[in-house]
């Protein structure tokens, strides 16, 4: 098996920086990201959603822009027809059920939290990050910098999932935005 060596080996460097005092913001890579796509066809998406759930460890599949977290992982509807079920395997689908796609070293996972995560997002991604609008449990698609991630609100703070080729970048682009709230790199 290949081993995976982060996107960020060069980038990611564990400290405090910017404005003094508590940081408002903590940056940190989630290492060891597994992470399948989980589609299901029109007619056999009951049932596929079942088989995720039950792979998640959760009593059922959530609806769109939704996440719901089992007992061994996470399932995220970030499509009508498709989940991304998060540190399990995926199950094994018959093609007439539907189909599955391991993106796990296709992405990089992100974990934003702190006072302060809301003020930087807001500065990067066009979504409504209020409570209110995005509470705990809900899942976005947008565009960084024009380029498309995938955001899930859990209970730690916000999981930021961005494509591996782009990660760099973008940590790059957040860390000298995160400076002026006071960071931390865990």
């Amino acid at each position: 098996m290949v081993e995976r060596v982060s996107a960020l080996a060069d980038h990611h460097r564990p400290g405090r920086f910017g404005a003094d005092g508590t940081p408002g913001v903590t940056l940190s890579e989630v290492p060891g990201l597994v992470l399948h796509q989980i589609a299901g066809w029109p007619d056999t998406l009951s049932t596929v959603g079942h088989e995720a759930a039950e792979a998640a460890g959760a009593e059922a599949a959530p609806g769109p822009c939704h996440a719901t977290l089992g007992e061994r992982g996470a399932l995220l509807r970030i499509a009508p027809l498709k989940w991304w079920l998060l540190s399990v395997a995926a199950p094994a689908l018959a093609p007439e059920e539907g189909a599955t796609l391991d993106l796990s070293h296709s992405r990089t996972h992100l974990r934003i939290a702190g006072p302060q995560a809301v003020d930087l997002l807001i500065r990067h991604l066009p979504l409504d990050l209020r409570p209110s609008a995005f509470p705990v449990g809900r899942v976005g698609s947008s565009a960084f910098h024009h380029v498309g991630v995938t955001l899930w609100r859990s209970e730690a703070g916000f999981e930021l999932f961005l494509p591996r080729g782009f990660a760099a970048s973008l940590w790059d682009m957040l860390l000298e935005s995160a400076a002026q709230f006071g960071a931390e790199v865990a």
